[in-house]
């Protein structure tokens, strides 16, 4: 299996090439994106972007490796280098609003990378394709491409290095905001009868922090909660995303978008019966949604655990160092290992 390298220096180029004078904006997050009338996108590097090597003192040894060479799909693996055996692992995917956002991200890599060894696992962060290039399903596409590369290494034990350390049956999806939108998405295609086919790959449950879902109607902590001029997610910016994200003509009622609203087909009867943890904070604009999907989920009968964390909002665990973020972070971590533990 082909190992890359990621150098950051091709990654910061992303973005920087200013689009020429005069040029319609007809969307923009400021700091974040930049999308021209004529097609162009611009996405400033808010956050570095790193290589996979690490400090030693983090205790995790991380790889890049190819998933899709045509679309240019790769993953990020940490591997706690003090545990013994085959480890679960988790399927990762980054948040972002299915627009910006990368495996590559430093703190991404800080907090998988802290993950992994706090929670004894091994950790495949997904890179997928970004809207509006890409706009939904592609993020999807990429997230059962990843599930379906996976059964192959399990099958051919080509990759020695995943193989002799990952236990195949003992897989869990997750990601953050965007990326738990992904996660659950992957689950709900693949639905009741998903297992087969990415056996021997055997799921064992999905992690949801934060996840990104929206609806035309506003609930109380979209309309209500105050969010200060640093807040990750805003309401006018959650609209931006959508917009740029979801398929031409489409609005905030689109599955995708809502997946408890009319238009969703996917009962949740019919996803496979996986344990779920919804991770929701207290001060984010999404906190009356996530606990509606939580709720759903529960009426499903699913095993779900509902974890707020208090005096938080939006991505904290990889965007704030708050000391009050910091806490929680940790109470995240340990709370996701217990889960992964059973």
């Amino acid at each position: 299996m082909v190992a890359i390298s990621l150098d950051p220096s091709l990654s910061m180029q992303i973005g920087k090439d200013c689009h020429h004078r005069g040029a319609v904006i007809t969307e923009e997050i400021e700091g974040l994106i930049k999308v021209y009338k004529d097609g162009h996108t611009e996405r400033p590097q808010i956050v570095p972007f790193v290589a996979s090597s690490l400090a030693p003192e983090y205790g995790v040894i991380s790889q890049d490796l190819i998933i899709d060479k045509f679309t240019n799909i790769w993953a990020r693996f940490y591997v706690p280098t003090t545990c013994d055996g085959k480890l679960p692992l988790i399927v990762y995917f980054h948040g972002g609003g299915f627009c910006v956002g990368s495996a590559a991200w430093s703190c991404y890599h800080e907090f998988l990378a802290r993950l992994s060894v706090n929670a004894g696992c091994l950790i495949m962060s997904v890179n997928y394709r970004l809207a509006p290039e890409n706009p939904l399903p592609a993020a999807f596409d990429d997230g059962i491409k990843a599930l379906i590369w996976l059964k192959q290494q399990a099958l051919s034990s080509a990759n020695d290095w995943l193989s002799s350390q990952c236990n195949f049956s003992n897989v869990f999806v997750a990601g953050d905001s965007a990326g738990a939108n992904i996660a659950y998405n992957v689950i709900a295609r693949l639905g009741s009868k998903g297992a087969a086919a990415i056996k021997p790959i055997d799921l064992k449950g999905m992690i949801l922090i934060q996840p990104f879902f929206g609806g035309e109607t506003r609930t109380n902590s979209e309309k209500y909660s105050l969010q200060s001029s640093r807040s990750a997610l805003s309401l006018a910016t959650s609209d931006t995303y959508w917009r740029l994200a979801l398929p031409s003509g489409a609005n905030r009622e689109h599955p995708w978008c809502n997946p408890l609203g009319k238009g969703s087909s996917v009962k949740m009867d019919d996803l496979m019966k996986l344990p779920a943890m919804v991770c929701i904070a207290e001060m984010d604009i999404l906190k009356d949604r996530s606990m509606e999907f939580a709720a759903a989920l529960a009426k499903g009968r699913k095993r779900v655990k509902q974890v707020i964390h208090r005096d938080v909002g939006h991505g904290f665990q990889v965007l704030s160092k708050s000391q009050v973020s910091q806490t929680r972070t940790l109470e995240m971590l340990a709370q996701i290992q217990a889960f992964i533990s059973g």
